[in-house]
């Protein structure tokens, strides 16, 4: 049996040298071929598949009002996957951003409750701000540091403390936070005095994420601690080689993303919901995780894909009301998209190579 035979008919190879034109062309056709998809699943239902797609941008961006809420999908969306980018880049996965938004919101909800009336409005502003950053921050050191010292697994340890500080908030609504009458299970709304301004009608927490996306540009691109990152990312060993201290930088790393995502607890309680409830987070830590990585952890690159995914949130809402389409296919559809545009990432990296039809360099070479 010759060597062409024994190959297998299909393999893949990894793409050297692909243009970005040729790059942005796959993502443009994963994003097309997506919507064709989805086309079809809608006229399959009786939907008009057009009509459809026209009325998620027109309920998303249609009016001011509904721009406004699709603004306020998009602030936790992309504040919370700038959190995790830093800890994707150095392979540590953090599961736990929704725990760590949980713990930042736990943390400016206290001075939000009980010192309203004790301090003016921009100081206390500030002083629930620096609570949030250091709960989402400790919250997070929790596991940085087992990992550090004891090896641990960080996936699991940091998707179990999710559950935990959301248990926490759960015991505050029903007991010693719980507003009157007993029993409601909620606790009291934010005086005036605890609540984010807004601008363009917007709480201003959509300034504060679109700045923290040039610092996390600048953070991992052009320092240090960037570049530390990087290079553990690459390898532990390596960094240990070239005298980096790798236990200080994961713990210091993730003390960062759980920072940021409590600034995110804080943005959301003081601005989005003037209040406290377990749902506080609304699965912003995992649907963080797609937008790092479809940006490949580029924090230009995440603002448009939480863009795209706050208009599909706010869009399959008025798909419900006006086409009487059932949420649950608004998510299949938004599930497909994702499925595409992270697909299309393959090919990006790899070709497949059929049987006979190898590039002429690799047959001269297998001759």
């Amino acid at each position: 049996m010759n060597e062409t035979q024994k190959a297998p008919l299909f393999r893949l190879a990894k793409r050297e040298g692909l243009s970005q034109g040729k790059a942005m062309a796959i993502r443009l056709a994963s994003i097309v071929l997506a919507l064709v998809v989805g086309g079809i699943l809608m006229g399959a239902l009786g939907n008009n598949p057009v009509q459809a797609y026209a009325t998620i941008i027109d309920g998303a961006l249609g009016k001011p009002s509904a721009i406004r809420q699709t603004v306020k999908n998009f602030i936790p969306l992309l504040g919370t996957a700038l959190a995790i980018a830093p800890c994707f880049k150095m392979k540590f996965w953090n599961i736990g951003a929704e725990g760590q938004i949980t713990a930042g919101a736990i943390c400016s909800t206290y001075f939000a409750l009980f010192w309203a009336d004790k301090l003016p409005h921009v100081p206390l502003l500030l002083v629930m701000a620096l609570a949030g950053i250091l709960g989402g921050g400790l919250w997070a050191l929790i596991p940085a540091f087992f990992k550090a010292r004891w090896g641990t697994n960080e996936t699991l340890f940091t998707l179990m403390m999710n559950y935990i500080i959301i248990g926490v908030v759960k015991w505050l609504q029903g007991g010693p936070w719980e507003k009157a009458p007993k029993g409601c299970q909620q606790i009291a709304q934010f005086d005036a005095n605890a609540v984010l301004p807004k601008v363009l009608g917007v709480y201003c927490g959509w300034i504060v994420v679109l700045v923290l996306t040039v610092l996390m540009y600048v953070y991992m691109k052009h320092t240090k601690h960037g570049y530390e990152i990087s290079v553990v990312g690459e390898s532990e060993n390596t960094a240990r080689y070239a005298g980096m201290n790798v236990g200080k930088i994961i713990m210091r790393t993730m003390f960062l993303s759980g920072a940021i995502a409590g600034m995110v607890g804080f943005l959301l309680v003081s601005g989005a919901n003037t209040t406290l409830y377990d749902g506080v987070a609304n699965n912003a830590g995992f649907t963080a995780i797609t937008v790092a990585w479809l940006a490949q952890l580029n924090p230009f690159g995440m603002v448009g894909i939480s863009g795209m995914l706050a208009i599909l949130q706010k869009g399959a809402d008025t798909l419900e009301t006006r086409m009487g389409v059932p949420v649950s296919i608004s998510d299949i559809i938004t599930g497909i998209l994702l499925f595409f545009m992270l697909g299309c990432e393959f090919f990006i990296r790899y070709r497949v190579i059929v049987r006979g039809r190898e590039p002429k360099a690799e047959q001269e070479a297998a001759k």
